[in-house]
């Protein structure tokens, strides 16, 4: 596999190229594409510069940005070896959804240059979409251009993973019979994940959260590595007596791991409530393997991996939902779109079953799923 990765992408110097819109093929329509007849649209521009997004490249492209700094399983791998993913994006964007897409890699640095970097990118772009970006800088990075600019900010490891995992929770709770409301979830791996994941929740519902990371339970006593997680902490952490992801497993009806491989045991899935739902999406490996959740007394299960069913994968919810966002002219992505958003992906699963929470990645109608709720939900915006 890994010779036929590269042997694949060395053939055509990485997986996308340009493509024209037009032919040019003669004087009039060299005219027409280039000079003298962009003189024209440039003045025009310059008098009204919106319009560049209906007469110019910058009305459909997603900017897909990455320093490399928190690439999943591979940790701070640096800005070029940080390129293969955002490439291989915006390929998903153009294939799925007929996005167009451009993947950028930044060198990295302070937040400043970060955010300096990409607002002086806003001109070219329709959107942008941040990728594999460490936290808690990836955090102020996005709270930050979403504040400076015009265009629809999104982060796929905070909010896309966060809607999947919103979206395979809800399908999971039905067949567990239980209500978000009353559910004990536990969130371990603090991180953008996390944290997007927790915030996500919390607005759909759910109120008994538990927060563990590599230093154990999180709460008001025992201290937070970044704001980010003390204002999470201060508004949703729920009351347990435990210090370890040990402890704080007994009770709880959901995990869902965020965090690293084999840190859950099938002995530690067997203190869980009845019914317990286990979505252990560590990549490569998962925190715990569906098998021995199963040992454990678990049936609804969920992994980051297309080696198990209910593949919990952000590939759901991102090309879809900067499709929607493009034509309904959106430019922030709040939690109630992504909670309708996460609505519509788990509605793709009419009879859910321990084997079919979510839908497949290639299954059809994912995209115009995402993008119908989307445009459905500015509608009743501006409805309101």
């Amino acid at each position: 596999m890994e010779q036929e990765v590269l042997d694949l992408h060395q053939k055509h110097t990485g997986v996308l190229s340009m493509k024209d819109e037009i032919d040019v093929t003669n004087s009039h329509d060299l005219a027409l594409a280039y000079t003298p007849g962009v003189a024209g649209l440039s003045k025009l521009i310059e008098k009204e510069p919106e319009l560049a997004r209906d007469y110019t490249i910058s009305g459909k492209v997603v900017a897909v940005v990455t320093d490399g700094t928190a690439v999943l399983g591979l940790g701070n791998v640096g800005p070029q070896a940080g390129l293969p993913i955002v490439e291989g994006k915006a390929l998903l964007y153009k294939s799925l959804a007929g996005v167009d897409a451009f993947p950028i890699c930044i060198k990295q640095g302070s937040v400043d240059e970060a955010v300096a970097t990409i607002q002086n990118l806003e001109l070219s772009f329709a959107g942008i979409h941040l990728e594999d970006i460490q936290a808690p800088a990836c955090f102020e990075i996005e709270d930050r251009l979403q504040e400076m600019l015009s265009i629809p900010v999104y982060h796929d490891d905070q909010e896309g993973t966060a809607i999947v995992v919103l979206a395979g929770l809800l399908n999971a709770a039905k067949l567990a019979g239980k209500e978000l409301s009353e559910m004990k979830v536990l969130i371990n791996g603090v991180g953008a994940s996390g944290i997007a994941t927790a915030n996500l929740l919390h607005a759909a519902g759910v109120t008994k959260m538990t927060l563990v990371d590599i230093n154990g339970v999180l709460s008001k006593e025992s201290g937070c590595s970044n704001r980010y997680q003390e204002a999470l902490v201060e508004r949703i952490n729920y009351d347990v007596q435990a210090n370890t992801l040990e402890e704080a497993l007994v009770g709880q009806d959901a995990f869902i791991g965020l965090s690293d491989a084999n840190l859950v045991t099938s002995s530690m899935v067997k203190t869980m409530a009845e019914n317990p739902i286990i979505f252990a999406l560590a990549n490569p490996v998962p925190e715990i393997t569906p098998d021995e959740a199963k040992k454990g007394g678990a049936r609804l299960i969920g992994t980051g991996s297309s080696a198990y069913p209910n593949q919990i994968n952000n590939i759901l919810a991102f090309p879809g939902l900067f499709k929607g966002l493009l034509e309904a002219k959106i430019n922030a992505v709040t939690l109630p779109l992504q909670i309708v958003v996460a609505e519509a992906i788990a509605g793709l699963v009419s009879e859910p079953t321990a084997e079919k929470l979510v839908p497949g990645v290639f299954d059809a109608g994912v995209v115009e799923a995402v993008t119908d709720a989307i445009i459905k939900f500015k509608e009743k915006e501006e409805a309101l």
